[in-house]
């Protein structure tokens, strides 16, 4: 029996993901896995919807063995839990095994970022316990395109720019290429009923507007054709930096002393793209978190604009200080005496 070319599509997108999930795969790409604490060759986060229902189906055709399908209740809606039992029925249905997860959802950055962050903390956990089993995620090529217009209009830089990585363990992304109206079309081809979350009508959400205002507008006045240029935006810009952060990290290997400290004279000289990668990366190491733009420029200047500048604070009560033409990350107030002026190098 011909299969459906939706079907087709998106399970030829899960068959050439899987290779850069499963490296360590014996027998060409898909056969069995080696690793040996887990039963499951790959998890799929489902929510029910068309994306991640058309996904799961495609993994239990393509992976190299069994398929476990996690359905997150995140608790934000009545009948959550008759909603979540419904997705893992289905997931069942179509040869997955099918666990439902409930979460609690806190407030830190608002509903989004706060149900996301409890989301990918569950499944992170879980394939931690099936021996870091890749985690499949139903983010689209529609998805990308919304990821780097936000990116554009937020300012940020080439790394949120490049939108979401296919590969990022554990997390992989094998729809990036797929349009959201081809796994639609893959669930009805396959008779999956499909969930649609009321959250994505919501015009409250910024995502949401851009989905349903922004895109379609966008797509009008520039004659078609933007989501698919978005998504080779990310991925061009996703080459660009994946090349100069390895030129990064070899600069950065350089310039870290034993206990730490990094040779902020020498790295003056590099280009503000290796620099600021190096810095970012050498901060990250000495535990600074919510690292923003304004954070890293500050310590930048440390390097590139010294003039004897005091230390910049940094979140988490840190602070970066340079003395002898080394910066050190120190808890805020202990890098210099008081009222002493800082060395000048």
């Amino acid at each position: 029996m011909r299969v459906p070319e939706p079907v087709a599509e998106v399970r030829r997108a899960v068959r050439e993901a899987l290779p850069a999930a499963l490296p360590d795969a014996t027998n060409g790409p898909f056969a069995a896995s080696t690793r040996t604490n887990s039963p499951f060759a790959v998890i799929v986060a489902c929510s029910g919807g068309a994306d991640s229902l058309a996904l799961a189906a495609a993994a239990v055709h393509v992976a190299p063995g069994p398929v476990l399908g996690v359905v997150v209740d995140h608790g934000l809606q009545d009948g959550s839990d008759e909603h979540a039992a419904r997705t893992a029925a289905q997931l069942r249905a179509v040869g997955t095994r099918a666990d439902v997860v409930a979460v609690e959802v806190g407030t830190a950055g608002g509903p989004e970022a706060a149900a996301r962050t409890a989301r990918y903390a569950a499944l992170r956990s879980i394939s931690q316990q099936q021996g870091d089993a890749p985690v499949l995620l139903g983010h689209t090529l529609d998805d990308q395109a919304e990821t780097v217009l936000l990116g554009l209009g937020r300012g940020s830089g080439a790394r949120s720019l490049a939108g979401m990585a296919a590969w990022d363990p554990p997390w992989c992304r094998p729809l990036l290429r797929v349009r959201r109206a081809t796994t639609r079309a893959a669930c009805a081809a396959a008779g999956l009923a499909v969930w649609d979350d009321p959250h994505n009508a919501d015009p409250r959400y910024t995502r949401v507007r851009l989905r349903h205002e922004v895109l379609p507008l966008l797509e009008d006045v520039l004659a078609g054709g933007v989501a698919p240029a978005l998504a080779r935006t990310a991925a061009q810009l996703a080459d660009d930096d994946a090349a100069l952060t390895a030129l990064a990290d070899g600069r950065r290997h350089e310039l870290v002393d034993d206990d730490g400290a990094l040779n902020a004279a020498a790295l003056a000289a590099d280009p503000p793209a290796i620099r600021r990668r190096v810095l970012r990366a050498w901060l990250h190491d000495a535990g600074v978190a919510e690292l923003s733009d304004a954070h890293l420029r500050a310590v930048d200047a440390l390097v590139a604009a010294w003039r004897g500048q005091g230390a910049p604070p940094l979140p988490g009560g840190l602070e970066v200080v340079r003395a002898r033409g080394r910066l050190r990350v120190a808890a805020a107030g202990a890098g210099t005496a008081p009222h002493a002026p800082p060395p000048i190098c």
